[in-house]
């Protein structure tokens, strides 16, 4: 990937070989798609309060630091690392970072939850994309084994797909998975081609005995021959439709078709999207920092938001999920302040007006990469996020979505939005309203209950089918084995 310069690239280091095992992410993790933020000093007090923390539960548990962090009291641990480094953000308790059972009690109670992650990632096997193998060792693949990568080193095989199935469908609490792609336009570059994500979803459905997998097609408007690959996607029977306004996401040094959501070409395309019975395109927003504005000011108008809207207005029969909710991505300290200074989130903000300003009600927000990085580097800005598309949009038009495996298994972000709260002084000044406990209607709604309506899934039945499938056989026999989280993290983290 090129998203990032080579100068870019020099200031970062894998963060499988340099970060702790920690059960959450001590900095920010990223791909080769925008470069993540060093750690604060907030984020440094935090993990040293974790470790001391670890230090000194785990000796009295018989259980060595890393044993430690791989246990419900650890994660919990995490979280109220957090607390004392940033604020009292999240619902945790010191018993449960001292207690394996009573954290382990809580873990089992909500385990059932019913969770539709619709923002997953798993590279091709013959993925070209070097950058995710830089400064690895080559190893062999494994097969569909609970035990792969407890230990060694890492490789880009930890990006394929069976670590994907380990770290998605037994070291989490996800129930259902959307498998997405990037497209580029270098066609070995794609992570997956739209045939791969069908053929992914097809092995797992059946693998599972009930469904596991939804798939994305990728569009790509704009580019040679694309309507009709497009209806050749679409005869693939995918769940929903996704793409990048900006284009080559991948090499967008060399992009050649960005496009806009309302321009007449697009509009072909939802035409054909609507004629195969699909209602639900996915567009990837945001994540575009202001050196992307100086690096590709061509693109830089096709990341934000400004083309939703008459969409929107125009294809009333068709619901836009904006990925990433369009998050600017700066860097979330600064991002807080000109919060509490404005009350506005760049970009965010833009998004969560358009259904008051416009009147629509079919644009939704999907929380993907925003939710896992300002989770761990600024819980407050976290909070100010979810307060912004819950008000704005509407708490039935946010999706769960975590762009994992980039950030490892999702349970980490499962446990963030389980236990965080808007704090009562931003509720106040800006009129958010409680996100509630774990299993209340607001969260509910955000992990499965919005997506369950967008992609026709009855969520009675789809547990029901779910709680005693193979995946769900084979799961039962990894905790039984005794659970390896691998806690880690497969992208990028800044050096220093």
């Amino acid at each position: 990937m090129r998203g990032l310069s080579d100068q870019d690239m020099a200031a970062l280091t894998p963060a499988e070989r340099s970060e702790p095992r920690t059960p959450l992410p001590v900095r920010m993790v990223s791909s080769e798609e925008y470069r993540p933020v060093r750690q604060s000093s907030r984020q440094r007090e935090a993990e040293i309060r974790l470790y001391a923390l670890a230090d000194a539960v785990a000796p009295r548990l018989g259980l060595s630091r890393r044993q430690f962090f791989q246990t419900a009291s650890g994660m919990a641990a995490g979280f109220a690392a957090l607390n004392g480094a940033f604020g009292p953000v999240f619902d945790v308790g010191t018993a449960e970072a001292s207690t394996p059972e009573l954290a382990q009690e809580r873990a089992d109670a909500l385990s059932g939850q019913f969770i539709m992650d619709m923002h997953t990632h798993f590279l091709r096997d013959d993925t070209r994309l070097n950058g995710f193998v830089r400064l690895r060792e080559s190893v062999r693949a494994e097969g569909w084994n609970p035990q792969l990568s407890s230990a060694g080193a890492q490789t880009i095989q930890d990006l394929k797909f069976d670590n994907y199935f380990k770290e998605i469908y037994l070291d989490s609490d996800t129930k259902i998975a959307l498998i997405s792609s990037a497209p580029s336009d270098i066609p070995e570059d794609w992570f997956l081609t739209n045939r791969q994500m069908a053929e992914a979803k097809a092995k797992v459905n059946s693998e599972a005995g009930s469904l596991r997998m939804m798939s994305h097609a990728i569009m790509t408007p704009g580019a040679p021959g694309w309507l009709e690959d497009l209806s050749a996607a679409l005869d693939l029977r995918p769940d929903s439709v996704k793409g990048y306004t900006v284009g080559d996401n991948t090499h967008k040094e060399t992009a050649q078709h960005p496009w806009r959501m309302d321009s007449d070409d697009t509009y072909r395309g939802y035409e054909r999207m609507l004629a195969a019975g699909v209602t639900t395109v996915c567009v990837h927003k945001g994540l575009w920092g202001r050196a992307a504005d100086r690096r590709f000011p061509e693109l830089a108008p096709y990341a934000d938001v400004r083309d939703v809207a008459q969409a929107a207005r125009d294809w009333p029969q068709l619901n836009f999920v904006i990925y990433h909710s369009a998050y600017r991505l700066d860097d979330p300290e600064w991002a807080l302040a000109e919060f509490e200074r404005t009350g506005r989130i760049d970009w965010v903000t833009d998004l969560a007006e358009i259904p008051e300003k416009h009147g629509v009600t079919n644009v939704y927000g999907d929380l993907g990469q925003i939710f896992a990085q300002t989770l761990i580097a600024e819980p407050r800005m976290c909070a100010a996020i979810m307060g912004t598309l819950i008000r704005g949009l509407g708490v039935d038009r946010v999706c769960w979505g975590t762009d994992a495996v980039w950030t490892g298994s999702p349970q980490w972000q499962i446990e963030g939005l389980r236990r965080l709260e808007i704090p009562e002084d931003m509720r106040l000044a800006h009129g958010f309203a409680e996100l509630g406990p774990a299993d209340g209607a607001v969260k509910t709604a955000i992990f499965g209950g919005t997506n369950a309506r967008l992609y026709g899934v009855d969520v009675s039945s789809a547990q029901r089918s779910v709680a005693d499938d193979r995946f769900a056989l084979i799961k039962s026999d990894y905790l039984a084995a005794g659970p390896q989280p691998s806690n880690r993290r497969y992208g990028f983290v800044a050096r220093g």
